[in-house]
């Protein structure tokens, strides 16, 4: 800045700063800003696989959740983790367009969903050596719902999930 007084030309002096400027201009940049690891093997729920995903294809929010034919702020919710369970109508043409094997997208609660959560309740049940009765009163939850874990017709909760399955 120059500042003319009396004549006198006076120079303002120059402030370099020294943090960093996080936004990129580029999606390669911004890879490298916010991803945490090179290997998505590394990454552990959904949301940040989509985001790895995501940023490896150079894509941004806008275009994926235009494929899925989906709004962008709903497509956010998946990437941000503000949902637990992925539906396949959402998985699918997302391992396609990110041209990766659907498995490869899963975290381990939906990992557990998609290998047949009736089957894994089942089996768990059994090991135990528990009737269904017994198994619902172990884990405080209504027989009914054992039931119907079993049956597939009611998907159980990553909570649930997590203090029945979770070692």
């Amino acid at each position: 800045m120059v500042c003319h007084s009396h004549g006198v030309v006076k120079y303002a002096p120059l402030y370099r700063h020294s943090f960093k400027f996080l936004q990129s201009r580029f999606l390669a940049d911004a890879e490298k800003l916010n991803i945490p690891c090179d290997e998505p093997v590394q990454l552990v729920s959904t949301a940040d696989k989509f985001r790895y995903y995501r940023y490896k294809k150079g894509l941004l929010q806008r275009e994926v959740a235009d494929y899925l034919g989906i709004e962008r702020t709903t497509y956010n919710a998946y990437e941000v983790g503000l949902r637990d369970y992925y539906p396949i109508d959402i998985l699918k043409p997302i391992a396609e367009l990110f041209e990766v094997d659907m498995a490869d997208l899963l975290d381990e609660y939906n990992a557990f969903l998609w290998a047949g959560q009736a089957s894994q309740v089942k089996a768990l049940r059994k090991e135990m050596g528990l009737t269904q009765s017994d198994f619902a009163a172990k884990f405080d939850v209504y027989i009914y719902m054992v039931k119907r874990w079993e049956q597939g017709k009611v998907r159980m909760t990553k909570k649930m999930w997590e203090r029945i399955f979770w070692k």
